[in-house]
């Protein structure tokens, strides 16, 4: 299995840096992983839903850790990407 595309779309909040969405293969997609700024710096979340009892449930997500850091790599280095020539572009600009 390959990522074969990430989509960034920024979003200008505190913690929520940006949704995402990615495909796999060039036939499977998934959207509205998520790129929170956590304690411990950025890191995906997973799509997920609210459950009547009010914790979230992912609706989405790898089974092995390997897969996950292979997604998260892919993800956070498409946001760095997409971050720099976002303020490169701003200083073009100015």
């Amino acid at each position: 299995m390959e990522v074969t595309e990430v989509r960034v779309y920024p979003v200008d909040e505190e913690k929520l840096k940006a949704f995402v969405t990615v495909t796999f293969d060039d036939c499977f997609v998934i959207r509205d992983l998520k790129i929170i700024n956590g304690n411990k710096g950025l890191f995906v979340a997973m799509p997920s839903r609210k459950r009547k009892d009010g914790t979230f449930k992912d609706t989405a997500h790898p089974i092995n850790n390997e897969t996950r850091k292979m997604i998260e790599d892919k993800v956070l280095n498409e946001y760095k990407t997409s971050q720099e020539s976002s303020q490169e572009s701003s200083q073009e600009s100015s």
